[in-house]
């Protein structure tokens, strides 16, 4: 008996050893993810600057930090500085998940029907999916500020918690990443453009994002 237990255990740890690197070279060709965790400020995340390195920060952690990374974010004219749009930010595509998933192939295909972008394809930079409409919790507000055409929207009324830099006061417009919703409408099942948040805290606190069925969270491309 004990000379069997010598044999299946190191056959074991070699198997470990040997899929680790496939994986982890799976993770080095991503070059979307949702991530599992957003910096913890509720739509305060630093302003691009501080998205863009939650982004890069998470991908370092997978094994593809040697891409340059953005936040799928927009931000409205304010201050004299002009409007950004998302779909600006995120290079030319192909993107895919971490799992080789291609989920567009180009801007254009991304803000089109025909993208691939579902709760199953939608993962995090793990490889994991993202809780949805059904689970506990939810998770699927994933923060955007964006118009389904993946622009900003116009200076006036706050869409993108004063430009990320808000965690009570404001609001920001958020997509599902499961693309279902409390409807069968075109809004619930938009990816990037979905509802505002709202909330006792002003709309844009952590728990505020949490109580509609978000967690701060973004959307990551790599943009080379």
């Amino acid at each position: 008996m004990s000379i069997i237990a010598r044999v299946i255990v190191p056959a074991g740890a070699a198997l470990a050893v040997f899929a680790s690197p496939s994986v982890r070279a799976q993770s080095a060709d991503m070059t979307f993810f949702v991530t599992s965790s957003g910096p913890g400020k509720g739509a305060d995340l630093g302003g691009l600057d501080g998205a863009d390195a939650q982004c890069q920060k998470l991908a370092q952690s997978a094994g593809a930090g040697a891409k340059t990374w953005r936040a799928y974010l927009s931000t409205q004219a304010a201050d004299g500085k002009s409007a950004v749009n998302a779909r600006d930010r995120i290079g030319k595509g192909p993107w895919q998940n971490a799992k080789g998933a291609v989920i567009a192939k180009d801007v254009a295909d991304l803000h089109g029907a025909a993208n691939s972008l579902t709760k199953q394809t939608a993962l995090s930079e793990k490889g994991e999916v993202i809780n949805g409409r059904g689970d506990t919790p939810n998770r699927h507000d994933i923060l955007t500020g964006s118009q389904a055409d993946g622009t900003a929207f116009a200076a006036g009324d706050d869409k993108t918690c004063k430009n990320w830099t808000s965690s009570t006061q404001g609001v920001a417009v958020v997509g599902h990443a499961d693309r279902q919703g409390l409807r069968d409408d075109e809004p619930s099942k938009s990816w990037n453009s979905s509802h505002p948040s709202r909330g006792p805290d002003g709309g844009c606190s952590q728990a505020d994002l949490k109580s509609t069925g978000g967690d701060g969270l973004l959307y990551c491309f790599a943009a080379n």
